[in-house]
């Protein structure tokens, strides 16, 4: 069978799936679970995939809800990457339950139409929108044998490339001397004006990096009470760039010696740690977004390409796409829509929607059928 033939067999799969897909769409999206208590919907996923014949290992990378299914032995190794976590008091408002649903039917089709002749994984990863499971997936090497790794994420429009940004989780701890405000002996050492003196010098240091960044914050800890003077003061901060080597190398180091410069001049001690796992920028690898637009206007889809440093948040995606070769574009769903918003999880769960992750899993699975006959 050549490649077209299998293109056409992989849209009659996808649209026989249809009712399934909907429904394990339409059950995340009614069922919002947060990140790393998914359990109902990697449930619903991994038995999906069992009565397919993949094989289903559990509880990846520590964490309970995160898992890897399979179907083939030999030939490429393509994954499609789930995600089906959902928002506290939002809901689906990200749209993982279409994320979920056209992942799942891109692997089930690729998989019936490669046969022996290719590998094809449906790789569950918990917690996109908070500690990002695929950071430690990506650390333990589960992504690094793979040949592509996809997925699709609904959107306002059709756009294919751009990146993300890499993100580094910041806390800053300073620590002081406390003393009553009214002592006329004892001062004590404000960890709250360390704090405010670092935060102020932060908006100084943002303009002295040569490359795009992002540096916000807010203070968590400033004391206990208004006549004492604070021994603590913590806050906790988002510091971003499109280069996680320039992240790494540049900014934080340079955040880092402000702090230690703030803590000696006002005679306090401070620390600094991650909060959350490092983000790396998402790398779209060019071959494979050329498949996927051409698999997209097979399917009837304009596609918007983006510029490579279009950027507006970020993502764990971008660890995977520094250890395989990945691509991560966005499918309409309605418009105008913003993610993280009542009006974007009401549109995840509409019939539309539904009927666009059909066409996101088609161009999923064509494009992996692609790299039966293409080397990237």
């Amino acid at each position: 069978m050549d490649t077209h033939a299998k293109k056409r067999q992989i849209i009659a799969i996808i649209d026989a799936l249809r009712p399934e897909l909907e429904a394990i769409s339409l059950f995340l999206h009614q069922n919002p679970e947060l990140g790393g208590q998914e359990h109902q919907a990697a449930q619903r996923l991994m038995e999906a995939a069992r009565q397919r014949n993949f094989t289903v290992q559990q509880k990846i990378s520590g964490y309970e809800t995160a898992f890897i299914a399979k179907k083939g032995h030999s030939g490429p190794k393509i994954a499609f990457l789930a995600e089906y976590d959902a928002l506290p008091g939002l809901g689906h408002a990200c749209g993982h339950n279409l994320i979920a649903a056209m992942s799942w039917g891109a692997a089930a089709a690729f998989a019936e139409v490669a046969g022996n002749q290719a590998v094809s994984y449906l790789i569950g990863c918990p917690a996109e929108e908070t500690s990002g499971a695929k950071v430690s997936m990506a650390n333990d090497g589960v992504f690094d044998e793979l040949t592509a790794a996809l997925i699709v994420h609904p959107g306002d429009a059709n756009n294919l490339g751009g990146t993300s940004y890499a993100s580094h989780p910041l806390q800053v701890t300073f620590r002081g001397r406390s003393a009553h405000v009214a002592s006329k002996t004892d001062k004590g050492s404000n960890a709250l004006d360390a704090l405010v003196m670092f935060y102020q010098g932060l908006q100084q240091l943002r303009h002295t990096f040569t490359q795009e960044n992002i540096i916000a914050g807010m203070i968590t800890k400033g004391g206990i009470a208004p006549n004492i003077v604070p021994a603590e003061a913590e806050a906790k901060f988002t510091i971003r760039a499109l280069s996680s080597h320039y992240l790494e190398t540049t900014i934080l180091p340079a955040v880092q010696r402000l702090a230690q410069g703030v803590a000696l001049a006002t005679g306090t001690a401070v620390e600094t740690c991650h909060y959350e796992p490092l983000f790396k920028e998402l790398l779209n690898h060019p071959k494979l977004l050329q498949l996927y637009q051409n698999n997209m206007m097979l399917l009837g889809e304009t596609v918007t390409r983006l510029k490579s440093q279009d950027a507006d948040g970020s993502t764990d995606v971008g660890n995977v796409s520094h250890a395989v070769p990945t691509i991560h574009p966005d499918i309409a769903i309605g418009s105008p829509l913003t993610a993280h918003t009542p009006e974007f999880a009401l549109a995840a769960g509409s019939p539309y929607a539904q009927e666009r992750l059909l066409v996101g899993a088609k161009a999923m699975a064509m494009t992996a059928v692609d790299l039966l006959t293409t080397s990237l």
